[in-house]
This record gives structure tokens, C-alpha cells and sequence, in this order.
């Protein structure tokens, strides 16, 4: 019970955080120019380098129906979610923060353009939250399976 309590306390949380950074920008009230790195506002229509902006009707969709999806596999795998509720509380609190823009604003608030060297993707909290938690549950895994192999099981 105290997973799920955390869990819940931290999802909200980094919503809520990704949210209100989002609204500042629509708002206006956030921006700002650096030689390497600018924090200004665009909307993304498709996923990750704004690949499938042909699909942007129908993305949020798309997506409500992965995220569904995992939280019916965490529902019957109840270990599974024990073992990753940390990440998984990053995973759908970037994954529904960003599916949140789509129904409000018609594609994700990105607003953290670096351009010093070479130019990158826009993106934003939630998709640095959505990296972090794939990276973290891949190396809980990595663990995980590697003390398997050495206790022999």
C-alpha cells in the first residue's frame, strides 16, 4: 500500500510541476535566449523529433491506448509494478502530462531548444521524465537479470 501511496504522490507531483511550467510558457510569462541553449515555446504534433505529425489527430489516442494497456499489464503483474513503481511514476506522469497537452492545446508544449554545436529537438520535463524512468527500469532489469544469472537460478 505504501508503493502505491508514493507512487501516487510522486506522479501527481511531477504533473502538477510539468504543467505549470507549460502553462508559463503558453502564458508568455516564461522564456528566455542563451548562447547554447534557448527555453522558448513550440508545439510538437507528432512523438520524439516530431516523427508521425502525419498521425496528430490521432496520437493522443494512439497513446491513451499504450499507456492503458501498461497499466492493465501492471495490474496483472503486480510484481512487476513492486519492483519499478519509481519509474513507472516518472513514465506516466510525463506520458500523461504530454498526452494532457494534446487534448488541451492540440499537440506537447515543448519549450528546451539546445543549439550550440548542432541543433537538437525541442522537448520538455515530461519527456526528460519519460528518458529517465526507460533508462532506469533498463538497468533495474540489467540488475535484476544479472544477480539471477550469478545465484545461478
Amino acid at each position: 500500500m505504501k508503493k502505491i501511496i508514493f507512487f501516487s504522490f510522486i506522479f501527481i507531483s511531477l504533473f502538477l510541476i510539468d504543467q505549470y511550467i507549460k502553462i508559463g510558457f503558453v502564458s508568455g510569462a516564461f522564456g528566455k535566449e542563451w548562447k547554447c541553449i534557448s527555453l522558448v515555446l513550440a508545439y510538437n504534433y507528432g512523438v520524439a523529433f516530431s516523427m508521425f505529425e502525419f498521425l496528430a489527430d490521432y496520437l493522443k489516442y494512439i497513446q491513451i491506448a499504450l499507456l492503458s494497456s501498461g497499466i492493465i499489464y501492471l495490474a496483472l503483474n503486480k510484481e512487476v509494478f513492486k519492483a519499478y513503481y519509481l519509474p513507472i511514476s516518472l513514465l506516466f506522469a510525463g506520458g500523461f502530462s504530454n498526452i494532457y497537452d494534446r487534448f488541451l492545446h492540440g499537440g506537447v508544449v515543448d519549450y528546451v531548444y539546445w543549439h550550440c554545436w548542432f541543433d537538437f529537438a525541442i522537448f520538455n520535463l515530461a519527456d526528460v521524465l519519460i528518458d529517465i524512468a526507460v533508462v532506469w527500469i533498463l538497468i533495474l532489469n540489467y540488475k535484476t537479470s544479472h544477480n539471477t544469472k550469478v545465484s545461478g537460478q
